[in-house]
């Protein structure tokens, strides 16, 4: 089964706790995305989960593909709301990382081949701090993300953002393996989203 290419998935978290924790790393710092051809102005990244061992500021925060053994960074060990919502996910976790893109920044559009339901890894995101001005598209079309809700989001396919607004967007993005639960989650979203009103 193909899934559609935006699911708003059936948890909500609490936007005062997600950005309670985010506070609790504000002497951490931000690691500046390593793909520069893909933005104009701040697109960085404090990794809460990664591959096992890693100790460069990039390998902290690749998510990558081939990796297959993972772990949480210290800072995740200090934001206990940001672990509840982990555990929220019953399947394996990869890299786990906060994303900002700060106010006037762009992320160009790009697709991240892989990243799919269909190819076995997913990408959720959980807005942490967000503002009506931030303008998400995927396949051409705007996704409206708020604070504390959480997407499955098809992103082998292009996307961009652009923060229009005057503060910070700050996701929390989640890539996890596909398993059972994952599988029976986003059909049922799926059946969700396209039950008649």
């Amino acid at each position: 089964m193909r899934l559609p290419d935006r699911l708003r998935l059936p948890f909500c978290f609490d936007p005062e706790l997600l950005a309670g924790d985010l506070q609790r790393l504000s002497a951490v710092a931000w690691i500046e995305h390593f793909v520069a051809q893909n933005y104009d102005g701040d697109w960085s990244v404090i990794p809460l989960r990664g591959k096992a061992g890693a100790t460069h500021p990039i390998t902290m925060i690749y998510s990558d593909p081939t990796c297959r053994e993972f772990a949480d960074t210290p800072m995740l060990a200090a934001c206990p709301y940001y672990r509840e919502v982990l555990a929220t996910f019953k399947a394996p976790l990869q890299a786990v990382r906060l994303m900002r893109l700060t106010a006037g920044s762009v992320i160009k559009e790009h697709a991240d081949y892989d990243l799919s339901f269909e190819d076995g890894t997913v990408r959720f995101h959980i807005p942490v701090v967000t503002n009506p001005d931030v303008e998400f598209y995927l396949n051409r079309a705007r996704v409206v993300l708020e604070a504390g809700s959480c997407w499955y989001l098809r992103l082998a396919d292009p996307h961009s953002v652009a923060n229009n607004g005057s503060t910070d967007r700050v996701h929390m993005v989640i890539d996890a393996a596909v398993n059972d639960w994952i599988a029976d989650m986003l059909q049922h979203a799926a059946g969700r989203d396209q039950a008649p009103s």
